[in-house]
């Protein structure tokens, strides 16, 4: 016998309806663009409490820089990859009907003979007016995008931003701000590495510098080099000559209180490959501490993996093969002279470092913890 049919059985279940999510308004959203040797970035968003909420983004490889080292100028092929996507942000901005930006490009753009002449075919085909901004903007942007990773038991501080065409460096001394100010005092360099006086403790910036060499450009001076280990060596050693004006580099420096905060893709991709991930994940990423020793073993295995093998690990890929061992080489190069028990890898850079500097600048942000 066919069983019953229960009552009500096929009817339409009653809706339950959800607001849809209030759009943003568009005098609260703040929007920041780097634009880099190798990527096009873009974010956003909308202060909230001492943070804000990323309402939008935008990332792509266009590889500007590509054969600007052998050519010192721009190409045709990675002006118009990059034009490209600089018009999938324009129509972003429209959407979010954001008027308060800044629009930023770094090493590529400040090495080119074209790069005039490629701002003005930008502003010309999407509207956007790039701005070229100088390295001690760049390392100061990367420094208080980290501002939320810095310890309160920091007292030396040591920001590495890898980039496509350079590396900034920036050594800071916390050890006369309050341990539950550190991170604040970071923030507060968003008015520059020497700010005016102030009635809070400051951090203080021992030195800086701008290495132009970044994945792109030092994989390019090394490309003729076939041996995959010693190309490898030769990066690393050659960048470790171009650190010998920062003034920490002969110092050595004590595990105890020391801090390295590293914001890149070739510093997350070292953290992805350690964690042992399948598929990138920024939540466990960003934030995570490593020491050298954890850090040596993934460049190890880089190595031995070889040109193929790293194509093949998911965590690399096709494209950032090449590009994560000169990263490597960078990252070794820098413990070798610093080892730490405390790097601490952000997910972060020059986006984040903007928009933390608009919004402090403008008093939207709350004063409390991060």
């Amino acid at each position: 016998m066919a069983p019953r049919r229960p009552n009500g059985a096929g009817a339409f279940p009653i809706p339950v309806e959800s607001p849809a999510p209030k759009p943003p308004d568009p005098a609260e959203l703040y929007a920041a663009l780097d634009l880099g040797t190798n990527s096009c970035r873009m974010l956003i968003a909308q202060p909230k409490g001492s943070g804000f909420h990323v309402v939008d983004s935008f990332s792509k490889s266009v590889q500007l820089g590509s054969g600007l080292e052998r050519t010192g100028r721009l190409s045709r092929s990675s002006m118009a990859r990059t034009v490209q996507a600089l018009r999938i942000c324009q129509q972003k901005l429209k959407r979010n009907k954001v008027n308060r930006m800044r629009l930023v490009t770094t090493e590529a753009c400040r090495r080119a003979k074209n790069a005039r002449d490629f701002i003005r075919q930008v502003r010309r085909e999407t509207g956007m007016m790039l701005e070229v901004i100088q390295p001690e903007e760049e390392a100061r942007l990367a420094v208080i995008s980290c501002a939320p990773l810095v310890s309160t038991k920091t007292d030396q501080l040591l920001v590495v931003d890898i980039g496509g065409g350079s590396t900034e460096l920036v050594w800071i001394d916390l050890s006369s701000v309050p341990a539950r100010d550190r991170p604040r005092a970071i923030m507060r360099l968003h008015a520059g590495f020497h700010p005016p006086e102030s009635p809070f403790p400051a951090a203080k910036v021992v030195d800086w510098i701008s290495v132009p060499l970044g994945v792109a450009t030092l994989r390019d001076q090394f490309s003729d080099v076939q041996d995959d280990a010693a190309r490898f060596a030769l990066m690393s050693w050659f960048f470790e000559e171009n650190l010998i004006d920062f003034a920490p580099y002969k110092d050595e420096q004590v595990r105890e209180g020391f801090q390295i905060v590293g914001t890149s893709g070739t510093v997350t991709t070292v953290a992805a490959s350690h964690l042992g991930l399948k598929r990138y994940d920024r939540t466990k990423v960003d934030g995570l501490r490593m020491t050298s020793d954890q850090i040596d073993r993934v460049i190890r295995r880089y190595l031995d993996l070889g040109p193929q093998g790293r194509r093949r690990d998911p965590r690399i890929g096709e494209d950032r093969q090449a590009l994560i061992m000169s990263g490597a080489a960078i990252l070794q190069a820098l413990l070798r002279c610093w080892p730490t028990d405390r790097l601490s890898v952000a997910d972060r850079g020059l986006r984040e470092g903007l928009l933390y500097a608009q919004m402090s600048a403008d008093g939207v942000l709350e004063d409390g913890p991060f």
